[in-house]
């Protein structure tokens, strides 16, 4: 598996590096030999913020934790999602893990996995809306008049669904479909 390690506000130690490689190599045992990994840290104010981003065969997996101050729990807390994730999306996933998985050894990260985080999740309330064309700016502040978390429009410049959300650090996202 390769590991690619950057950092933004901090410096990648000699340490950090080993602990990460240590710590994802573990993850083998559910990925791949060719898969690849990403893990980003960053500063924020007064806490460190670790990401891991898999992306394999159509599908990404993605975990982020957040700690006051220990950057290696954030790397465990990371990591124990991202097992959390595999292990309750295995039967999807099952032809994209590596085939000799054995699944009944204890998970590495997380301490404990229950059926009850295996639950499937039900669409329990439909809505319909109307898609109006209009500006980023018009979006924004349609979303904070409604006080949603999110706000699906059509850009009125390029004529294509976006969807405007609203991040854990406060900031706006922005998501725009690819060509």
């Amino acid at each position: 598996m390769k590991t690619t390690i950057t950092a933004k506000g901090m410096v990648v130690t000699p340490g950090i590096t080993k602990r990460i490689t240590k710590k994802t190599e573990t993850m083998s045992r559910y990925l791949k030999d060719d898969t690849e990994m990403f893990v980003r840290m960053r500063k924020e104010k007064n806490r460190r913020v670790v990401e891991i981003t898999v992306p394999f065969q159509g599908v990404t997996l993605r975990a982020e934790a957040r700690d006051e101050s220990n950057l290696y729990l954030c790397i465990d807390k990371a990591l124990a999602k991202l097992e959390k994730q595999i292990l309750k999306h295995r039967t999807k996933l099952s032809k994209r893990l590596r085939e000799d998985i054995n699944v009944q050894d204890a998970p590495e990260f997380i301490e404990s996995f229950t059926e009850e985080d295996h639950k499937v999740r039900e669409i329990v309330r439909q809505k319909s809306y109307t898609v109006r064309p209009m500006h980023v700016e018009d979006a924004i502040m349609q979303m904070e008049m409604l006080g949603h978390t999110f706000f699906v429009f059509v850009d009125i410049e390029t004529e294509r669904t976006h969807v405007l959300y609203l991040r854990d650090d406060g900031d706006l996202g922005l998501l725009v479909p690819e060509n």
